[in-house]
């Protein structure tokens, strides 16, 4: 009964407002804007279309004709350089060429752009030869030796001389094993020299066997096309993968999210100027109700241009379930950003900023897709994979949004807090601004373990983020790097609600306070973290970042557990040193928390070490 008559009337309320406010922010958000304004959003849209269709397609070329061959038009190699999008063929007497081609020889200029020219023509002869090759109706006789590639995680290679599969051939390098398959075909010839063609006679006798029209063109970033490297093939087509559709997806999907955030922005700050939202504030809906129908249409507009994108490139629910978080927290970081910042300048700013990190953390570790678990932590990741037809298991779904989706929500809710007449229409610094959000969410003692717990999914992104980052430098570096960078993220998560606690005069600045306080924020923290257990779901730890970042493992039951209490303590500790320091001002509180980093990098260390 109570919720026929107390809850469900109350949601319908609810609901019915943030309705009446969305369709007043439609209207009037569509009153502002020109014809001018309409265009110039139209044709981004176009281009970031074309863009991901072409990319798609295989049609795009952003180096063709770039080096100029003289060549004759009755010459062997002529087939060869005019199918090559690098190379543009010319006549031998045109004195602007990097390189000229005889029957005999090939002159190259002395110049790094001949060198590079000479390259060229030589990777243009052998895929022409090759294709020329994959046109026999003995397969085996052109190919006797067929390569298949494994992308394998460090630490899971192919020992050193032993076979994988039924292949004849061994060995693994660099996270792939490869195998070799001896053709049963016969040949009398040498075909070495035709499989691997470069500018000698394997190229004549090619062109003299072509006796159809011209083979299409190499695709960007190998004969894979859109979403890789060749990976199976002769040893002289196999190609590695390159971050060609990680590139496209970024530009196709994050570009036009960022016109939609940057009306948004304007929007939530034309509220705060002249005091225009105040009528807002007085109307009888709450500060959720407002920024939820304020929000409402624009998120409607992210989730409208996803679809058609995934639509246009192949992509499935999986692709628009993964990208859809990306511009939820794409929003909220704008409207935090629209409550902290003063004028229109100052929110160029900001929306700039969060555009370059968010885009980073999107676009970096999907480059890695085909090599390494970390790339899931960018749900990138996810539509290359749907739309290269690999499933994508409910764990890897939940770790690559999951703390997008957790960062949205805790942002939102620190905006709200600060969504007031005391923050609204004052100009305060942007640093002044974040801690009254923090101090916004306080209300008893409880509530620091609650706002550290919240904390988390920042903390997770920034430390996957510094993973991706460093993953490409020497381990013996990189370790100590993650680990400071962990130390400083941890710390600073604990403390700032802290102190910006303790500057709102929101307890008494006494040691048993300060010693209360830092408990729970150590506890609250420890709680939280423990949900970062997820990463056991793709493999992470079995990363050596992974390992130093999150849990290492190989130890038994009795070190487990002291492990897992250990950092309940160090939560605690370094939680009440920076508390202690906040009670006593800001230039105290930033000694506090050098001292609870210090302490966190030694301890981290001696884990590490300990565990090997």
């Amino acid at each position: 009964m109570t919720d026929d008559t107390g809850l469900k009337p109350r949601l319908v309320a609810h609901t019915r407002a943030i309705a009446r406010i969305a369709r007043w922010e439609v209207t009037r958000s569509a009153g502002t804007l020109d014809r001018r304004t309409i265009i110039l959003g139209f044709i981004a849209v176009l281009v970031a279309g074309g863009v991901a269709l072409g990319a798609a397609g295989g049609g795009v070329a952003i180096d063709k004709d770039l080096y100029r061959v003289g060549v004759a038009s009755d010459s062997p190699y002529y087939d060869a350089v005019e199918e090559s999008t690098v190379l543009d063929p010319r006549p031998v007497s045109d004195p602007n060429v990097e390189l000229i081609v005889s029957e005999t020889h090939v002159s190259v200029t002395d110049t790094p752009t001949g060198m590079a020219a000479y390259e060229a023509f030589r990777d243009a002869v052998q895929t022409y030869n090759e294709r020329q090759m994959l046109r026999e109706s003995n397969q085996t006789a052109a190919f006797p030796v067929v390569v298949n590639l494994q992308y394998r995680e460090r630490g899971a290679l192919v020992p050193p001389g032993s076979r994988v599969g039924d292949g004849d051939g061994d060995g693994s390098a660099d996270g792939a094993a490869a195998t070799g398959d001896g053709g049963s075909g016969s040949s009398d010839g040498d075909t070495d020299g035709q499989a691997g063609g470069t500018a000698g006679s394997s190229a004549a006798s090619g062109a003299a066997a072509a006796d159809d029209g011209p083979i299409g063109a190499p695709d960007v970033g190998g004969a894979g096309g859109f979403l890789g490297g060749d990976t199976s093939g002769s040893p002289a087509s196999i190609s590695p993968p390159f971050p060609f559709a990680s590139l496209v997806l970024a530009f196709a999907f994050l570009v036009p999210m960022n016109f939609v955030i940057q009306a948004y922005g304007s929007s939530i700050l034309n509220e705060r100027v002249n005091r225009r939202g105040e009528l807002l504030l007085v109307a009888p809906v709450t500060p959720g109700d407002i920024v939820a129908g304020k929000t409402a249409p624009y998120l409607a507009g992210m989730v409208g241009l996803t679809v058609a994108i995934a639509l246009a490139i192949g992509g499935g629910p999986v692709s628009v379930a993964a990208v859809v978080p990306i511009g939820l927290l794409f929003l909220s970081a704008t409207f935090v950003g629209a409550m902290f910042a003063r004028s229109f300048k100052e929110l160029t700013f900001v929306t700039v900023t969060i555009s370059v990190f968010l885009t980073t953390y999107t676009f970096v570790p999907a480059i890695f897709t085909n090599v390494t678990p970390i790339a899931l932590i960018s749900p990138l990741t996810l539509v290359v994979r749907d739309l290269s037809g690999t499933a994508v298991s409910l764990g890897d779904f939940a770790f690559s949004v999951g703390p997008i989706l957790l960062a949205a929500l805790v942002l939102f809710l620190l905006g709200t807090g600060v969504y007031r007449e005391e923050d609204m229409f004052t100009q305060r610094p942007v640093p002044l601004k974040f801690l009254d959000a923090l101090d916004s969410r306080i209300s008893r003692p409880r509530s620091v373990a609650t706002l550290s717990a919240l904390s988390i999914p920042f903390v997770f992104i920034a430390e996957l983020l510094v993973i991706a980052v460093l993953y490409v430098l020497p381990v013996d570096l990189t370790i100590p790097l993650v680990l400071l960078a962990v130390a400083v993220v941890e710390e600073l998560a604990k403390s700032l609600h802290v102190y910006a606690a303790f500057e709102k005069a929101r307890f008494a600045r006494t040691l048993r306070v300060s010693l209360l306080l830092g408990a729970l924020s150590g506890f609250g923290f420890f709680v939280g973290e423990k949900f970062t257990a997820i990463v056991q779901l793709v493999g992470l730890p079995s990363l050596t970042l992974g390992q130093a970042a999150f849990a290492p493992s190989g130890i038994g039951v009795v070190a487990a557990t002291g492990l897992l209490l250990a950092p309940l303590v160090l939560h605690a500790v370094t939680a009440t040193v920076t508390a202690l320091g906040a009670t006593r001002g800001r230039s105290t509180y930033a000694l506090a928390l050098l001292g609870a980093i210090g302490i966190h990098v030694v301890y981290n260390l001696q884990v590490v070490s300990s565990l090997g």
